[in-house]
């Protein structure tokens, strides 16, 4: 099942870019083990947007907690849903 996860970000953009690498490598960690759909940050820096691949809501929540912006406090709040893909761009 997909989690689509909205996030609100730090707005100090010095703890954002100093973890920035190590979230990236996490996700593309994720993306290697089929756990993540889509990821990418809103254009105004607000937040992001995350699709989790993960068996329940408890493992989607696992991931986002292990995420290195989740331990740097990047991540303020978020909002996630079980989300099915209708349409999508091959």
């Amino acid at each position: 099942m997909k989690y689509a996860t909205s996030i609100q970000y730090l707005q100090d953009k010095t703890i954002v870019e100093a973890t920035r690498p190590a979230h990236r490598a996490y996700l593309t960690s994720l993306l290697e083990k089929e756990q993540l759909f889509a990821s990418g940050p809103y254009a105004d820096g607000s937040g992001a947007l995350i699709v989790y691949e993960a068996d329940s809501p408890d493992a989607a929540e696992a991931l986002l907690k292990a995420d290195p912006f989740h331990a740097a406090g990047v991540f303020l709040n978020w909002t996630m849903r079980p989300w099915n893909v209708v349409f999508q761009v091959k």
